[in-house]
């Protein structure tokens, strides 16, 4: 198991769900990434997103696409966020941590020296939202082949009969889009998301995560019953910007909503 698998089995034993934040690498800086991943693991974040900069993220609203536009006018890079990433686990980080980008960054990379370098870094997942599951396989193989990252999987409300295929094979959690559109809809979930939701349940092997939209732990009350934890992506990048990125402020939104979503 790599980290991801290992937090998530940590998590069900205590019956907890899982915790997880979306952040955009490089901001405001490569030190204050670096300075924010460690907040958020002190403060019990169980999983981290870090967005890698892309000049057309279909699946991001005007809140990341705007956080992306500014981290790539400062000069961030692939290179540079292997190199952050690397640091951070020889300081000793050991919160999962998982790249969400897009399928153009990847290939220009070199799909086998990408996932090479992933496991190198101590990068462990991949989230690649313009990559469809008919189109996977050569990541796929590459990543089996090191054994290292793994990659989640997206399912949607209208991903109807393809889920048992999506999630046939698939490992860590699989990742519920609550909307169809982009990320940062404020909690406008689909009108069907409860039985969309357990939909997935029933078939998924691994936990359910449900993502975009979600602002606080009252968001999830509907479906506190079938998933397994929450993602929280535009809401945080606002948060963090308001607070010109300052960790104590990222940490006590973690802590709170960690402990709000227990006690739901």
């Amino acid at each position: 198991m790599n980290r991801i698998e290992e937090k998530m089995a940590a998590l069900k034993g205590k019956n907890e769900k899982a915790f997880i934040t979306y952040m955009t690498a490089g901001l405001p800086d490569m030190e204050g990434t670096k300075a924010l991943i460690k907040a958020q693991e002190e403060a019990g974040t169980d999983v981290l997103e870090l967005g890698i900069p892309f000049s057309d993220p279909v699946a991001d609203g005007p809140v990341i696409q705007q956080a992306s536009y500014k981290a790539i006018c400062q000069g961030v890079t692939l290179k540079k966020i292997f190199s952050m990433m690397e640091q951070i686990r020889l300081e000793g980080v050991k919160i999962p941590i998982i790249f969400m980008m897009y399928s153009n960054t990847i290939f220009h990379y070199g799909v086998k020296a990408f996932v090479k370098k992933c496991k190198e870094a101590g990068v462990d997942g991949l989230i690649v939202p313009d990559l469809p599951f008919e189109e996977q396989k050569e990541l796929q193989d590459a990543i089996d082949k090191e054994e290292g990252a793994i990659l989640i999987q997206l399912v949607s409300p209208v991903s109807g009969k393809r889920i048992p295929m999506i999630l046939e094979k698939a490992k860590g959690f699989v990742y519920c889009v609550s909307s169809m559109g982009v990320t940062g809809q404020e909690a406008g979930f689909h009108r069907e998301i409860v039985k969309y939701l357990e939909s997935v349940k029933a078939l998924s092997p691994i936990p359910v995560m449900m993502g975009f939209g979600i602002r606080t732990p009252k968001d999830i009350v509907p479906m506190k019953h079938i998933i397994d934890g929450a993602i929280v992506g535009s809401h945080f990048i606002r948060l963090l910007e308001q607070n010109h990125y300052n960790t104590k402020a990222a940490a006590d939104y973690c802590k709170s909503f960690k402990k709000g979503m227990q006690n739901l």
